[in-house]
């Protein structure tokens, strides 16, 4: 039987561990037949361990979405893996302490333009890096925390992922008529790294399992890999601008 990414090549940013929700993106991706390369921020050499407990082992290519020559050699750096890419999955949020937990009107300029810099506006660099190598069909997928609302805690991040859903919905009405699709999917709290780093997350994701119709295990990412892959298919083909939530329906509800 054919998997749904059958012969797709995709670009997953965002592997820390293999806790990360993009590990299991790359993993899901990997079983439904697409050919994988990673991006590494920082500790490239932890990131090619990780990538060794993939299925198919898969190459990582350094990336940090602040610097300039890093974006403007992405491509070719790419092309010496793949032929060219049909997905992307942008899974990359960063905001420094003062952004996260503290006092929302303390924040300095400066940490907050980081924070949507990394989180937001990275958005829009990584695809315009890589459109090069992307035609028609083309799907990029980013990995949001639903903005519609003050979460505690969550602060000057929350503001860069409303942000993140604006720069989505653009990058959508300007290449649609390249054909290719933008779409966020906005996943309910689950225990990555990254999430530890979020005071209260504990807490939250006690609630979340509460309260979600569906209930919700914050230990389980692979609901929302699949998700992403099957939007990162050809079964969304007239779907972009988007935003799909895998939260075990918590977002319907009101209090």
């Amino acid at each position: 039987m054919t998997g749904l990414l059958h012969g797709k090549r995709l670009l997953i940013t965002g592997v820390i561990t293999d806790a990360s929700i993009a590990f299991h993106v790359a993993k899901v991706a990997q079983e439904q037949g697409a050919d994988v390369v990673l991006t590494g921020f920082g500790r490239l050499s932890l990131v090619e361990r990780i990538a060794k407990r993939l299925p198919k082992a898969a190459p990582v290519i350094e990336l940090d979405v602040q610097n300039a020559e890093h974006l403007d050699t992405l491509a070719d750096r790419v092309r010496q893996h793949l032929s060219g890419v049909d997905g992307v999955l942008h899974s990359i949020a960063f905001g420094p302490p003062s952004t996260l937990g503290a006092d929302f009107l303390d924040a300095p300029w400066p940490d907050v333009a980081t924070a949507v810099e990394v989180s937001a506006f990275s958005l829009k660099s990584l695809t315009t890096a890589l459109l090069p190598l992307m035609g028609a069909g083309g799907s990029i997928v980013g990995m949001d925390f639903d903005a519609r609302f003050a979460w505690p805690a969550y602060n000057w991040m929350g503001v860069s992922k409303a942000a993140l859903e604006s720069v989505a919905r653009y990058l959508a009405r300007d290449l649609g008529p390249r054909k290719i699709r933008v779409n966020l999917v906005a996943a309910g709290p689950v225990r990555t790294m990254a999430a530890k780093s979020i005071p209260g997350f504990v807490e939250l994701d006690k609630n979340w399992a509460e309260r979600a119709p569906l209930g919700w295990d914050p230990g389980d990412p692979e609901p929302v890999a699949k998700a992403a892959c099957a939007l990162l298919s050809d079964w969304f083909p007239a779907t972009t601008g988007s935003m799909v939530w895998v939260d075990g329906g918590l977002h319907a509800l009101g209090m």
